[in-house]
């Protein structure tokens, strides 16, 4: 499978300078894909280095890198401290996180990710697990769904999307994606509609992956798995994902609450790379659409 079909990594330069790779380090890419970061890692790594690949999509699999300075881990990234003990390593050099949905998930349409396709209303990444859009789209309160469109997509009209959704699953299951955008429309701004319902499917996915709670793990468990000057990485791609790791980086704790030492200086355990958030060139954005919304951040850990 190419990486281009698959996958276009967004920001590659900026996010493997931030990295400040050294030859001998041990690295761990988290949201593996295609591997198009995790590849050009491994070109900067000597015969010591050591480069894990964390990915809970099966389909990931095959795009592993044969190279014994790599390791596939067929998992989520909320585990990536039990993973480090059990591979015996004491610490990460950089971690590598793109928080964005691979063209692949897009392209297929039975994973129910896009708006493009007719397809099963799943959008789960990890295909074995329990919970996928239809269940939440069918036994959600309303309450629950309108609060999802609500943080997730910010959608001014998320009670009316939930109003329409429970109202027309009494009579028929809502079972696939053309069915859910038949719909949640009436419900949308006409001059708006399909960037609305593109909110809506995100917000989906989101819930479904439990994509807020495991991207805090991963940030709080960087405190313990970063060696000190190591760097951190990270892509995102809506205003949530980048308020948390935003605030993570400027003060070390989820909250966002600054504290201070005695004379008024930070405590916070990172300092930041970049203060200002990069983003895509233009010349990018025309070569890779998917990176016009891409923010990247990076602190390195004292």
């Amino acid at each position: 499978m190419s990486e281009t079909v698959y996958h276009i990594p967004a920001l590659l330069t900026p996010c493997i300078e931030g990295l400040n790779i050294k030859p001998d380090g041990i690295y761990a890419d988290v949201t593996f894909g295609a591997g198009g970061h995790s590849r050009a890692i491994m070109e900067r790594l000597g015969d010591k280095g050591r480069l894990y690949g964390f990915d809970q999509d099966k389909d990931a699999i095959a795009n592993a890198i044969d190279d014994p300075k790599f390791t596939f881990v067929y998992s989520n990234f909320a585990f990536i401290s039990n993973f480090m003990r059990y591979y015996n390593e004491d610490g990460f050099d950089g971690i590598m996180a793109d928080l964005g949905v691979s063209f692949h998930h897009f392209d297929e349409c039975d994973r129910g990710f896009s708006i493009r396709f007719n397809g099963k209303l799943d959008m789960r990444m990890n295909q074995n697990a329990d919970k996928d859009a239809q269940w939440v789209i069918a036994n959600y309160s309303e309450e629950q769904l309108a609060q999802i469109f609500y943080l997730y997509g910010e959608l001014k009209s998320s009670r009316r999307i939930a109003a329409a959704i429970v109202k027309a699953r009494e009579s028929k299951p809502i079972t696939t994606t053309g069915e859910l955008i038949d719909v949640i429309t009436p419900c949308l701004n006409p001059r708006q509609e399909k960037k609305e319902a593109i909110l809506v499917f995100q917000a989906l996915r989101i819930e479904v992956n439990n994509e807020i709670e495991v991207l805090k793990s991963l940030l709080q468990q960087s405190l313990k798995v970063l060696k000190p000057g190591g760097r951190f990485v990270v892509l995102t791609y809506h205003s949530l994902e980048d308020r948390l790791v935003k605030n993570f980086f400027k003060t070390g704790n989820i909250e966002g609450k600054m504290e201070k030492d005695f004379f008024g200086r930070s405590t916070s355990p990172f300092k930041l790379i970049n203060n200002k958030v990069i983003v895509a060139s233009p010349e990018e954005v025309e070569r890779n659409p998917r990176s016009r919304s891409a923010k990247l951040r990076i602190a390195e850990k004292l």
